[in-house]
């Protein structure tokens, strides 16, 4: 598929602004409400080609210390070997593999997501939100996507069971993606 819209411009090599980016999580809980979380240290770069985007590649690093879901306990479990083992998989990763245009404005990106030290491929619907030039005279691109994976796909089974069925925590975890990049050079 083709745009209209004159992607040529954002051809470059990007930055994630972490200050103005969220990578955060939505998950059930108890079956009856959402926990919503982030990571709140992370980096990551990509290249784009706004001529051909399957030459775009995108690479981000999160550091898993950084989870945050607004208590405390909570986040030190996450961080435990029953969740993400922390000590020994500091990191959780992303690596594209492949770029296609999917509308006007939307991208899927497709890669290897690394979690707990298990690599899948996961596919990310993006769309693009816009570039500007902002006060400071850096070009800025901005994306956002979603999608949701199986925790258990990636090693993270930890659950309890519920008296009333079901498990305190779902499966199904949905990743979000609000990113701000800032042009290089």
């Amino acid at each position: 598929m083709t745009s209209t819209t004159d992607y040529s411009r954002l051809t470059g090599e990007y930055t994630l602004d972490t200050a103005h980016s969220r990578i955060g999580f939505v998950a059930r809980h108890a079956m009856v409400t959402k926990v919503r979380g982030a990571f709140n240290e992370f980096n990551g770069t990509a290249r784009l080609d706004g001529e051909n985007p399957a030459r775009s590649t995108v690479e981000v690093q999160i550091k898993v210390d950084s989870i945050d879901t607004r208590n405390a306990d909570r986040d030190a479990h996450l961080r435990s070997n029953d969740f993400l083992a922390m000590e020994e998989h500091p990191e959780i990763t992303f690596r594209s593999t492949e770029i296609t245009w999917t509308g006007e404005d939307s991208f899927d990106v497709t890669g290897d997501l690394t979690i707990k030290g298990n690599t899948r491929q996961v596919t990310v619907p993006f769309s693009f939100e816009g570039q500007a030039t902002d006060p400071f005279g850096n070009v800025r691109v901005g994306f956002e996507g979603s999608t949701t994976i199986n925790r258990k796909d990636f090693g993270v089974t930890w659950n309890a069971a519920l008296e009333t069925g079901g498990v305190l925590v779902s499966d199904k975890i949905v990743l979000e993606f609000e990113i701000s990049a800032v042009k290089q050079g």
